[in-house]
């Protein structure tokens, strides 16, 4: 009896250590989203007045949470009873992760203008500044729904084949550090300036160590939102082009001798490239049709 508990205790020991490396990997496939998705809500959480950071922040946390909580039992079920249909949904992804990351590319080389608009804060009504945050709340919750989807995908492609219970753990687990790392990162960058200010005003002298600190938190916060930006851009593209070398046959033997990063990307970046054309043609066609 004693040793049937003990052989049991060994199998859960044994199986958690597979979750955990197995849950490391999918983190590390899922890397190149987690960045585009951190550099998306650092944007979507600055722009509000101090006080309102964290509590918008909050707001999109727990969306986000919700998201996860709808779009893992549909992931799972199809693992168990149309596995083939998470590699489908692997490369459907991969194309908008790819034409994503073009569509930015080609929005820092080609510059267009872009129609702004400037709401004054002071001209409002407390209602109204309430419906604009939430207005951007829905925004940054609809966002972290589709590279939500991207992430469980994604995670769950390294573990297809394996016991469902194993596939739960695993995509739970990644789901859960996607969640509580990226938006708890996030709270930190968007604080970044309120901490730097902090630091100034510690004491009326000029020139201060705390005066130093705190101008370069200040002056980096912009700096950090656009690297990361930047960053995000890259990774949608080599995770994009993984997909493809990955689970398309034909692509397979592409450019084996390159390092794998290169051939990644030069991957990612083609079929980014035809889908942004695909797409803008097809725009276009669509309007012309509505005239």
């Amino acid at each position: 009896m004693a040793s049937g508990f003990f052989a049991l205790l060994d199998d859960i020991a044994t199986l958690m250590d597979d979750v955990a490396t197995m849950a490391k990997l999918s983190t590390k496939k899922t890397a190149g989203i987690l960045g585009d998705d951190l550099a998306v809500n650092a944007e979507k959480a600055s722009g509000f007045v101090s006080e309102r950071e964290l509590p918008v922040l909050w707001a999109i946390s727990k969306g986000s949470l919700l998201n996860k909580v709808i779009i893992l039992p549909i992931a799972f079920l199809l693992s168990a009873f149309v596995p083939w249909a998470v590699t489908v949904a692997l490369i459907i992804g991969g194309i908008y992760l790819a034409y994503e990351g073009a569509e930015k590319i080609y929005e820092y080389l080609v510059p267009h203008p872009h129609e702004e608009t400037v709401v004054v804060v002071g001209d409002l009504t407390e209602e109204q500044i309430l419906k604009i945050e939430k207005d951007k709340i829905k925004s940054a919750i609809v966002t972290d729904f589709i590279l939500s989807v991207e992430i469980v995908i994604i995670a769950l492609g390294t573990v297809v084949g394996r016991p469902l219970v194993f596939q739960i753990l695993v995509v739970s687990i990644v789901a859960l550090i996607a969640t509580v790392g990226v938006y708890g990162i996030v709270a930190l960058i968007v604080r970044m300036d309120d901490f730097g200010y902090r630091l100034i005003r510690m004491n009326d002298r000029d020139k201060s160590i705390s005066d130093f600190f705190g101008n370069i938190l200040v002056k980096a916060l912009p700096k950090v939102v656009k690297s990361l930006a930047v960053i995000g851009t890259i990774a949608l593209l080599l995770v994009s082009g993984g997909i493809f070398v990955h689970n398309i046959e034909l692509l397979h033997h592409f450019l084996e001798t390159w390092p794998s990063f290169i051939r990644d990307f030069i991957v990612g970046l083609g079929v980014g490239i035809v889908a942004l054309l695909l797409f803008t043609g097809l725009k276009k066609v669509i309007s012309a049709i509505k005239k």
